[in-house]
């Protein structure tokens, strides 16, 4: 992939699709960890003198506008960050992202509105999605893709409107895919990977993939109630999402490759999520009547213990409800441990990501803290990533010829 460092970016315009899809309650931006990520490259393209147009989604609005997955308050963030003005465009390409853009000068910058207000943005149509990037690709000279935590999706900004204009990939990217090889190539052993975390049906495939690279696996948050169920063992009212059969089958399949899937052993349990504290039980022994919030200590010793020997660790998914202080204990544990470990260590993203800055762990205590959790799962399973593709293909420009979409000038 070409970087930033191989444009001429003086005086152009440049869309940048970062990925902003930061979390928001009632008090603003609860982890502005992927705001912060993207600043090196946007600072580069105006130190150079581009004209920066960001673009991201937040949220799932489903292709309308939705006030609660306004770009605003990153908006704002972003502005504080960089030190200077950063405009919202009340849409995506419509009147007020064009006159935004036309108004731009070297060393400005504008934010267009949340990408999935568009239906074109998700569309899995390739005519609706192709128009879509089009209308985002008539806004710039320049594309540079830096939303890691998007490239897994086929979407109109991450992988058509690269097509449509010379692109490069930003420092966002390089970094994580760097960080992601080291994790792939010629892996320092011991290699142990940690998973946790809910959306079990979509973390289940990486467990396969990773049988045949990994020389340890730790199962732990909603993924261990899973392979509890598949041992047999009852989880009470434990998040159980996807499919047994498979997670059988790995168990099986790691014992045979003498790759040890390791199950938390115990388990803390409350009637509900509302409990403000629970009580630890083998993880064989759940109760009917309680759900696992989080690890137990035995776990976390174990777990802590293992994490000590090793020389790559990678980690996705936290070991429990690590926002309510009576279920973060696991959690605290395992970070703790790779902040301790001489190894080379990878936060996987998303909640992993938010979970150790919530804890208070600074991210120079890990090797690297990837901002992508979906992305980084799936380029560990070794699937292509539509996004990255596109950085890496030829990029004379296809589609409609900026004259025709009505460029401003």
């Amino acid at each position: 992939m070409r970087t930033i460092d191989d444009l001429e970016v003086s005086g152009r315009r440049v869309l940048v699709r970062a990925d902003l899809n930061v979390p928001i309650g009632g008090n603003g931006i609860r982890d502005d960890g992927k705001i912060r990520a993207c600043l090196p490259t946007l600072t580069a393209l105006l130190e150079r003198g581009a004209a920066v147009v960001v673009c991201s989604h937040l949220g799932r609005p489903a292709g309308v506008p939705d006030p609660a997955c306004t770009l605003a308050p990153v908006a704002a963030r972003l502005s504080e960050l960089l030190g200077r003005p950063v405009p919202l465009a009340a849409d995506t390409v419509g009147p007020s992202a064009r006159a935004a853009v036309a108004g731009l000068r070297p060393g400005g910058v504008v934010m267009l509105e949340n990408l999935r207000f568009n239906p074109g943005e998700t569309s899995k149509d390739d005519g609706v999605r192709g128009a879509f990037a089009d209308a985002l690709a008539s806004l710039a000279d320049l594309y540079v893709g830096d939303g890691f935590g998007a490239m897994h999706r086929r979407h109109a900004s991450v992988s058509d409107v690269a097509a449509r204009l010379p692109h490069a990939a930003g420092y966002l990217v390089q970094a994580e895919t760097a960080a992601l090889e080291r994790l792939t190539g010629d892996v320092e052993r011991p290699y142990i990977v940690v998973l946790g975390g809910a959306k079990v049906a979509d973390k289940l495939p990486v467990v396969g993939g990773l049988l045949g690279r990994a020389d340890q696996i730790l199962i732990g948050g909603g993924m261990a109630f899973t392979f509890l169920a598949a041992q047999g063992h009852g989880v009470g009212l434990s998040l159980l999402e996807g499919d047994l059969d498979v997670a059988r089958d790995y168990l099986v399949r790691g014992a045979r490759c003498g790759v040890a899937l390791v199950v938390a052993p115990d388990v803390v349990v409350a009637p509900g999520r509302d409990a403000a504290q629970g009580e630890a039980v083998p993880s064989a022994a759940i109760p009917a009547d309680r759900m696992g919030l989080d690890i137990g200590p035995q776990s976390a010793r174990l777990f802590a213990a293992k994490l000590a020997t090793a020389k790559t660790i990678f980690w996705n998914g936290p070991m429990g409800v690590f926002e309510m202080p009576g279920f973060a204990a696991g959690t605290r544990a395992v970070a703790q441990a790779l902040a301790d470990s001489g190894a080379f260590t990878v936060i996987g993203g998303g909640d992993t990501a938010a979970a150790v800055r919530t804890l208070g762990f600074p991210d120079d205590a890990f090797g690297h803290v990837s901002t992508g959790g979906g992305a980084s799962l799936e380029y560990l399973e070794g699937k292509t990533l539509p996004g990255l593709a596109a950085l890496q293909a030829d990029d004379t420009p296809t589609g409609t010829p900026a004259a025709a979409a009505g460029r401003p000038a």
